[in-house]
């Protein structure tokens, strides 16, 4: 298993002062970079050889982010964190969407940005924390060994930071939990800065495990508070 100092990433930034400042810095830390000017070419690079992580910035020529993301979703659940310059949360949202691990917006702290990367990392190798043993509730079953997830025996296709989530709201099933909580258990370091995107990720959970917000079987909203992973009944 690589450890942080043998994270291979992939850069798809447009701005060439940016993108060079960008490199040094990483690189500087013992990342490993692999710059692209475009979406097409980065696409095509992704596609092509398995990276750990890709930085992908939102608007760039020929083929913006949204579609990178959306075209490697299809082939692959490499780790994505976006760059958005607007910081709009119509943006945010639609990224996390269509599939983006997480997202940052320019102008950004590198150090905040070499946080972020290490995190999705981890969480996607498996070494967001120290549990390993097997979570079962109900006919759910996750692997946090292998980032595995079955439900009713099959399996789920989730994103490190979806397994995580869920991961966070199955080993504590009964109680409620907050959405700083839960984003303070999905992200392994409570010093990160986040926002409500959260529930975008929970919903995405929710269409991926059947489960209906009005009527939960799952996991549940309680209003102004958080979300609960329901404790199945027993016949």
């Amino acid at each position: 298993m690589k450890s942080d100092a043998l994270i291979d990433l992939l850069l798809i930034e447009d701005d060439p002062r940016l993108a060079d400042l960008t490199r040094e810095y990483l690189e500087g830390h013992g990342i490993i970079v692999t710059l692209e000017e475009n979406g097409e070419q980065g696409l095509q690079q992704a596609l092509r050889h398995r990276f750990d992580l890709i930085l992908l910035d939102l608007m760039l020529p020929d083929r913006d982010g949204i579609s990178v993301c959306q075209r490697l979703r299809e082939h692959s659940d490499v780790p994505v964190i976006m760059i958005t310059a607007r910081g709009e949360e119509a943006d945010r949202v639609l990224g996390l969407e269509i599939g983006a691990d997480d997202y940052i917006h320019k102008p950004f702290s590198p150090r905040e940005l070499l946080a972020r990367i290490r995190s999705t990392v981890r969480r996607a190798r498996g070494q967001s924390g120290p549990r390993t043993a097997v979570v079962t509730v109900g006919d759910l079953t996750l692997d946090p060994g292998s980032l595995s997830a079955r439900l009713l025996g099959r399996p789920l296709d989730l994103t490190s930071y979806e397994f995580a989530l869920l991961q966070a709201l199955a080993e504590r099933a009964g109680q409620v939990l907050s959405r700083d909580r839960l984003m303070e258990l999905a992200r392994g370091n409570a010093d990160e800065a986040f926002d409500r995107s959260i529930d975008v990720h929970i919903s995405r959970l929710r269409q991926k495990l059947g489960d209906n917000s009005r009527h939960p079987q799952r996991i549940r909203t309680v209003r102004s508070v958080g979300y609960q992973y329901m404790i199945p009944e027993t016949t």
